[in-house]
């Protein structure tokens, strides 16, 4: 099982920054981010009450995920061949976002050497970002289970859906920021907010205060605020900022491949040296 569940993250981390490479240099890549980042956000949720249905056809755990994905396939290249019929960026989404070319080895090492500290930086916080995302993302119907909403019909799409609308929407009122370094700094205060609601959500939740599907939206409308720029509109708006001749997509890339290790770590150590906890602990 180790070597498709390889490929499948192979698969998906190739689709992302091929769809936001046609996506960034814009002056509405919020927007266009916004609404590419609400699609997965719902989808995680959404897919989820997909398999159990399928699952409840008597379908074998093995084969659910081909049955439940299979149909999407078509559509797949349906809307592949519509996004490369979208138009280049124009003269004045160069002027305002900076002109995107691609990276050659000589580039990339450039780009370390300007801006390795913050790389690091961010790396480090996205690995535990990643590992929280993940953990709540993969062992959902554990977690709603030990909540006592295992049974509950819908109940991913129920939370999923108002943290995608308030994703998107914190997303999209970026776009109203026109300076560039201004809108940097702006997407890292939604990284703060994020992290806030996180910490927030869980004391409340801890102290009796809010139900668990309330902290279940808040930690996911706090994870993804602070997870989605990430892989959208932060690197963007950095190389608008900076005026860095490049792509955002490479530095997404190196953020994602390095940042899932702190989720295989976080579930090895759950399973290794926490067995006894439950995943909701």
């Amino acid at each position: 099982k180790m070597v498709p569940i390889f490929f499948n993250g192979l698969c998906l981390g190739v689709i992302w920054g091929l769809v936001v490479a046609y996506l960034e240099g814009r002056s509405t890549s919020e927007i266009l981010l916004a609404g590419l980042s609400c699609s997965y956000i719902v989808a995680t949720g959404v897919v989820k009450d997909c398999g159990r249905w399928v699952l409840s056809w008597g379908v074998g755990e093995s084969w659910m995920p081909a049955l439940t994905g299979g149909p999407f396939l078509l559509l797949l290249f349906l809307v592949v061949y519509g996004l490369d019929k979208i138009p280049e960026p124009t003269p004045d989404d160069v002027r305002m976002r900076c002109r995107r070319a691609p990276m050659l080895s000589a580039d990339r090492w450039r780009f370390f050497t300007r801006f390795g500290v913050g790389m690091i930086t961010l790396v480090l916080f996205y690995c535990f970002l990643t590992a929280y995302r993940d953990f709540r993302d993969l062992y959902g119907q554990e977690i709603f289970t030990d909540l006592g909403y295992g049974d509950t019909p819908g109940i991913f799409s129920m939370t999923e859906l108002p943290v995608a609308f308030g994703v998107m929407l914190a997303l999209a009122l970026l776009n109203t920021v026109r300076n560039p370094r201004a809108g940097t700094a702006a997407v890292f205060g939604l990284l703060l907010v994020g992290m806030a609601i996180v910490g927030s959500a869980t004391v409340l939740f801890d102290a009796g205060r809010i139900h668990g599907v309330t902290w279940m939206i808040l930690t996911g409308l706090g994870g993804y605020l602070a997870y989605v720029p990430f892989g959208s509109v932060l690197f963007d708006r950095v190389i608008a900022s900076t005026r860095f001749v490049g792509t955002a997509v490479f530095a997404i890339y190196v953020l994602d491949a390095l940042g899932y290790t702190g989720s295989v770590l976080v579930q090895l150590y759950k399973d290794v040296f926490a067995a006894e906890l439950t995943r909701l602990e």
